[in-house]
């Protein structure tokens, strides 16, 4: 097994190779301006960290939100091309916060958060590291029901949340942990299908008005 992984849901452009037992290479740039520009510098600086050509990996995971429309698709398109030429006959996402929630290795319920931008949150509530209760969800940080549970993810907000505990952002890393573990159970891993919680900012135009002399 040779699991691919990556995630532009949140200003860092991670990505991260995995054996099936440990990680093998992993880079992460935080620029949540240039999804675009980094994403495959990032994989192909990972690959060769680890010293595999692309053409060997067998299994490839992106993160699939929730995220901004542009930074997400950065990395589900780039999944999906690569698992056409790869000729992989699956392509497979986890849901950004789940990997995020990964990465803290509590055993105890919280919640992770992530940067929704316009002043909210993405958020979900988790029983403990590998098992989300509730979620994903955007909401103000205020309307976000807490109930005395400790946050994980950005550090956003404080006033309201309490600080927040590591890690800030969903490493590419703990995707493709993730991945590898629930694969290596048998479980079933999403399609790559983004997790947008709210329409795009760009709109169709509407026609022009009328001008009358």
């Amino acid at each position: 097994m040779l699991v691919l992984a990556f995630d532009t849901a949140t200003p860092a452009v991670t990505a991260a190779l995995h054996d099936g037992h440990r990680v093998l290479a992993e880079s992460t740039t935080v620029d949540a301006r240039r999804h675009g520009e980094l994403l495959v510098p990032t994989i192909q600086k990972v690959l060769a960290e680890a010293g595999v050509p692309l053409r060997q990996v067998t299994t490839i995971v992106a993160g699939t939100g929730p995220g901004p429309y542009t930074g997400l698709r950065v990395g589900l398109m780039t999944a999906q091309g690569l698992g056409t030429a790869l000729g992989l006959a699956e392509v497979y996402g986890i849901c950004t916060l789940d990997a995020l929630a990964y990465g803290t290795r509590r055993d105890e319920p919280f919640v992770a958060v992530t940067d929704a931008r316009r002043k909210e949150l993405f958020w979900a509530r988790y029983d403990d590291a590998r098992t989300r209760a509730a979620g994903p969800f955007v909401d103000k940080p205020s309307d976000i029901p807490l109930d005395g549970l400790p946050v994980a993810g950005a550090d956003l907000y404080p006033e309201i949340l309490g600080p927040a505990a590591a890690p800030p952002y969903p490493l590419a890393g703990f995707l493709a942990a993730l991945a590898a573990e629930r694969l290596a159970a048998g479980e079933k891993l999403d399609e790559p299908r983004p997790i947008y919680l709210r329409r795009p900012d760009a709109v169709v135009p509407k026609a022009p008005k009328r001008v009358t002399g």
